[in-house]
């Protein structure tokens, strides 16, 4: 993992629960493509730190799981909130966000869900209310 420095951007957003904490999902472009290759991933629940998320992956995923391997599975239940819309709170097609300095950044082997990358930190995304962050009940804790 490479420690992140912090980034602001205005993309695709969706805004999704998991486990009772409340996620945000855009994405960066690296250049002027716009082709999305950098998933964003971090929660927006005040008080939740982005490692719970890593925290979340590794009880999930197999013990002997490395960071690529977390990485996807993180990638892959914000794919899941994007796509299947189950735990998804809202979604946007254009919307400002922004994810503070200290964070992580995998970076795939090879392109995974169409994304080169993923970056996590904590979020934050513009005009979302305090009931669409507030943490949730979960049957399920992680």
């Amino acid at each position: 993992m490479v420690s992140g420095a912090g980034l602001t951007g205005s993309s695709r957003v969706t805004v999704f629960v998991m486990f009772g904490v409340v996620f945000g999902y855009a994405t960066h472009h690296l250049d002027a493509r716009r082709i999305g290759d950098v998933a964003v991933v971090g929660p927006l629940t005040p008080g939740v730190d982005w490692g719970r998320l890593w925290q979340m992956a590794r009880h999930c995923g197999r013990p002997t799981a490395g960071e690529t391997e977390l990485a996807r599975w993180v990638l892959t239940q914000a794919t899941r909130a994007f796509v299947c819309g189950s735990e998804r709170i809202a979604q946007f097609h254009e919307r400002g966000w922004t994810l503070a300095p200290g964070g992580t950044c995998v970076r795939f082997d090879s392109t995974y869900a169409n994304r080169d990358q993923l970056w996590t930190g904590n979020m934050t995304i513009d005009g979302l209310a305090p009931d669409q962050i507030s943490e949730r009940h979960t049957l399920y804790p992680a």
